[in-house]
């Protein structure tokens, strides 16, 4: 049983303090904390269901699956109407995947070996995609910007930009979309042995116990998906007092706090494998993950958009955001390019995360 479970005991905890009417500020960090668990359990039952489906199934259910509690906690947000939270967690989650998780694996996976290798096409590859992802994003902010109307602030609750930019910004997310689509393309049929680097009876990541029956994964990821979608209801009720509380931005919670709580377990699972010398899967699950959500968690939560909140999501985002995601994916294409990495690269790239925190929390 993965030690993380254990975190699953707060998750009550955290109902109880709803129903009690306590502080947003304990509800929100406590419901914080129960996306954990209930994250990590969705990850290993998607797991199960793949490794019974084939690389081709499978890497379809990674997919759906793999960014379910970011996208459970976008749509309660924009439901609310939080549409510059849902877009600070968009960007924090791509760049604490490529910053914290990266920089975490090749810290702690280095540490004891004078380097560590991964497969450079592989890498460079998803890095490529990130790039394509920055163009996407980036324009809609830059016809704004010289437009007149200028980017939004921090702290901004301007939700509607018009019908232009909402437009400019549906068509963009379909191309984003058909890329990913191209992308899983490449990696699950003409390519797909540079991404599967451990399918001769290693899968990387399992933490040795019993395979799970198509019964019982099927089971746990409903069990799995409810309790995403409770604590995801409850961390979003409560994140505009909580903040106000602790005297934090709706801005850097959603950048730092809640792109981290979406991504804990896998961020988990990359040290994990990076420790074992498994530097392939832990950069495939660093800088894909922050692929998939460019490239499809975006531009699914803008198109959604459009049916869910008061008004359409736009890609355009405020000065900070653009600036992190360019400098985050100009270190991703550069560190993934030689194939090699070791522990004073992934201290590099932790200490530009904590920059970015930092800014982040005085923003």
């Amino acid at each position: 049983m993965r030690p993380v479970y254990a975190l699953g005991l707060l998750i009550p905890v955290a109902i109880v303090l709803d129903l009690a009417s306590a502080p947003d500020t304990a509800i929100f960090f406590t419901a914080a904390i129960g996306v954990i668990p209930t994250a990590a359990l969705m990850g290993r039952a998607t797991e199960e269901l793949a490794a019974q489906s084939g690389p081709g199934i499978g890497g379809l259910l990674n997919v759906t699956f793999g960014n379910a509690p970011e996208l459970i906690i976008a749509l309660f947000a924009l439901g609310k109407g939080l549409q510059e939270v849902v877009k600070a967690s968009i960007v924090g989650s791509i760049i604490s995947n490529i910053l914290l998780v990266l920089g975490a694996a090749m810290f702690f996976g280095g540490w004891k070996r004078e380097k560590q290798t991964f497969n450079r096409t592989m890498a460079h590859s998803q890095a490529a995609m990130l790039l394509l992802a920055l163009v996407a994003v980036v324009m809609p902010a830059l016809f704004e910007l010289i437009g007149g109307n200028g980017l939004p602030v921090v702290g901004d609750t301007r939700v509607n930009y018009g019908s232009k930019v909402e437009t400019i910004s549906a068509i963009v997310s379909g191309i984003l979309l058909l890329s990913y689509c191209a992308g899983l393309f490449f990696s699950l049929r003409t390519h797909r042995e540079l991404f599967n680097p451990y399918v001769d009876g290693e899968d990387g990541d399992r933490d040795g116990g019993a395979a799970w029956s198509v019964r019982r994964s099927v089971l746990m990821l409903a069990v799995a998906g409810g309790g995403v979608a409770l604590m995801s209801e409850l961390l979003v009720g409560s994140i505009e007092h909580a903040a106000k509380s602790v005297g934090l931005s709706q801005f850097f919670i959603g950048v730092v706090v809640v792109a981290i709580v979406g991504n804990a377990a896998e961020h988990w699972v990359a040290v994990l494998v990076a420790l074992k010398d498994k530097m392939d899967l832990a950069v495939n699950i660093a800088v894909g993950s922050s692929a998939q959500v460019a490239l499809f968690v975006a531009p699914v939560l803008v198109l959604l958009s459009f049916v869910i909140g008061p008004h359409p999501m736009a890609l355009v985002f405020n000065g900070y955001e653009v600036a992190a995601m360019l400098l985050a994916v100009i270190i991703a294409n550069f560190t993934t390019q030689e194939g090699e990495s070791n522990w004073f690269e992934g201290l590099q790239l932790l200490a530009v995360y904590v920059v970015l925190g930092v800014v982040f929390a005085f923003a």
